[in-house]
């Protein structure tokens, strides 16, 4: 008897080890596969996702869909009146010279390119940032700015900054708060307007009123819920300043898909802003993509 345990012992330690195996399996956490962790990434990174945030920050921005032709935009004074006034707002989300960012672009580009055609503004954006001057600009700071927007680094430029600034940002909050690509565009918008920081005013004030009315769904919360509240709060914040009183990028842009349920950003979508009527169609692959989808 006590032979036939010796040799029968690796046998019944394997099939208590299999067993033990068995059990594990049942009991352990399911482990997402990578193509699982791709299908729900739900991501605004995604190239075609990022090309409809760039559409629809330009139509709020420079009213059209046409952000790709805006690196060279500049205006003084965009706002229309002294207290608000932001001096340059250029480039293809608004850099602006009293808010830092154009400066923060314009020293990257520096690097970049040195001797490049902004480069003699340089020292004169540094004395005015943070204030609505334009001494030492003007027209051919207006000019040198058009100039440098032909030179493919410049736009890389603007690229860069933007994505660093405002776009990561964003998205990195919003996926934290398990919000998908209409709320990380909700909060990449707010974030290009109102800046980053905890200020009532700022991305992160407005965020703040958020988040006291509703929680977001890595809290348990419902997104749309959630996304009401962050809209009804970056609406309100907008309202305390006369240069942004027209509150339809949010009313008709991103409330309306929210109410029709896109929280995904899918194609097409119709919208307006500042009255004017907007649609960014499907491409032909990705109408095929959305009857399959069904």
């Amino acid at each position: 008897m006590t032979r036939f345990f010796t040799l029968c012992r690796p046998v019944l330690l394997l099939l208590a080890f299999v067993g033990w195996v068995n059990t594990m399996a049942e009991t352990a956490p399911l482990q997402a596969t990578p193509a699982d962790t791709a299908h729900h990434a739900d991501s605004l990174r995604a190239t075609a996702k990022k090309e409809i945030a760039r559409k629809l920050i330009s139509a709020a921005e420079n009213s059209t869909l046409d952000w790709k032709n805006q690196y060279g935009f500049i205006k003084y004074n965009v706002e229309g009146n002294a207290p608000e006034n932001r001096g340059y707002t250029a480039g293809i989300i608004g850099f602006t010279s009293r808010t830092h960012d154009m400066l923060a672009l314009v020293e990257h580009y520096q690097r970049t390119a040195p001797n490049n055609p902004l480069t003699p503004y340089l020292a004169t954006l540094r004395k005015v940032n943070g204030t609505s001057s334009r001494h030492g600009l003007g027209q051919p700071f207006e000019k040198a700015w058009k100039e440098a927007a032909k030179d493919p680094l410049f736009i890389a430029a603007q690229n860069h900054e933007c994505d660093r600034l405002y776009f990561e940002p964003a998205v990195t909050q919003a996926q934290a708060d398990g919000l998908r690509e209409l709320g990380q565009f909700a909060y990449f918008d707010a974030m290009v307007m109102h800046g980053p920081g905890t200020a009532p005013g700022s991305f992160g004030g407005i965020r703040a009123a958020a988040l006291k009315r509703a929680k977001p769904p890595s809290q348990g919360g419902n997104e749309t819920a959630y996304l009401n509240a962050f809209l009804d709060a970056r609406k309100a914040a907008m309202k305390t300043e006369q240069g942004h009183q027209d509150t339809t990028r949010v009313d008709t842009m991103q409330r309306r898909f929210l109410l029709a349920g896109n929280l995904s950003l899918k194609l097409p979508l119709v919208f307006k802003v500042y009255e004017d009527a907007y649609e960014i169609k499907a491409s032909p692959a990705e109408r095929g993509t959305l009857r399959a989808s069904y």
